[in-house]
């Protein structure tokens, strides 16, 4: 058992160190275009997950209460951004310079085109590998609570190389949000629709900036 154990968290390390470099190329060399790159990078780290551990959830989980969940997650994430960006405005003297090159990347493709890319492939694909497999696989050897944690470090380092604060505390926040509503929920289910929505809301619908 314990053979197995270090095999499967083994696996974890090796597709973090492929998160890491492919976030290198997207975020630090920014070589190509964003938001293909991350769609691209997503769905390749999910397939990494569903081959290492199949389907992470089954069709009776996308249900109603899931729904309602993911969405009203979704919507009290974004007012905590709404506030988190407020606060930080007076906090950092950079923030607004920060939080706004992050949306910078809007200018590369259509509103269309990323939002269809945020809700159906980069936000789902983001849940299956980070919550659905790195947190499943760190939980399990850890325990809940420092496999949340150790889940939302990585999940908030692999930003590191955009070299912007703001987003690091935004990967952070929304790391532990979205771990913990999937420790409690106990599917990925609502966690999926949450990111997802979420992810328009905030680049699309409601920008912070």
């Amino acid at each position: 058992m314990a053979g197995r154990n270090a095999e499967r968290l083994n696996s974890v390390w090796a597709a973090l160190l492929a998160a890491f470099v492919m976030w290198y190329f997207i975020f630090g060399l920014q070589l190509f275009n964003f938001w293909v790159s991350m769609a691209v990078a997503a769905a390749l780290l999910t397939a990494v997950a569903l081959w290492q551990q199949g389907a992470p959830l089954s069709r009776k989980e996308l249900n109603k209460q899931a729904l309602v969940l993911g969405l009203l997650s979704a919507l009290v994430l974004y007012l905590i951004f709404v506030v988190g960006n407020i606060l930080s405005g007076w906090i950092f003297s950079f923030a607004g310079e920060q939080v706004a090159s992050v949306y910078e990347n809007k200018a590369q493709a259509s509103p269309w085109l990323i939002a269809f890319l945020l809700l159906f492939i980069i936000g789902p694909a983001e849940e299956i590998f980070w919550r659905g497999f790195v947190q499943r696989r760190f939980v399990a050897r850890w325990g809940d609570w420092s496999g949340l944690l150790a889940a939302t470090a990585a999940y908030t380092l692999v930003h590191i190389w955009a070299a912007n604060l703001m987003l690091l505390l935004a990967a952070m926040v929304g790391g532990l949000f979205w771990g913990y509503l999937y420790q409690r929920s106990g599917s990925l289910a609502p966690v999926i629709i949450s990111h997802a929505v979420w992810d328009v809301l905030i680049f699309i619908l409601l920008p912070v900036a």
